[in-house]
């Protein structure tokens, strides 16, 4: 009879093990699909701040040609390209706090 006891002992030992590697093999499932998404929002991201980055190229190639275009190169040039850089730091320092404010009002609200 000792055998026997012994016998489910272990085999319910066995049976545990088998449950914890199937809870394990589980989670390391969910997680490896977590981060595939993951990986795939932060790939998308990047792509779309490189359009960004294109874009803004563009418009600052525009915008240069058209300080040239009323400014011919002189010395007022320098001048009018600092005050341009610094408007245009004032504008993207208020779109970013906008943007921030605006994604925090969202996520509070889905709490």
């Amino acid at each position: 009879m000792g055998w026997f006891v012994l016998g489910l002992t272990m085999g319910d030992k066995w049976v545990g093990n088998v449950l914890k590697m199937q809870s394990i093999k589980e989670k390391i499932k969910q997680r490896s699909k977590k981060i595939k998404r993951e990986v795939g929002q932060r790939t998308a991201s990047y792509i779309l701040a490189a359009f960004g980055l294109v874009a803004a190229l563009a418009w600052n190639e525009a915008i240069r040609g058209l300080i040239e275009y009323f400014f011919p190169i002189s010395k007022n040039t320098i001048l009018v390209k600092f005050i341009y850089a610094a408007g245009l730091t004032f504008l993207v320092v208020i779109v970013s706090v906008y943007i921030t404010r605006l994604l925090s009002d969202k996520e509070e609200e889905k709490k």
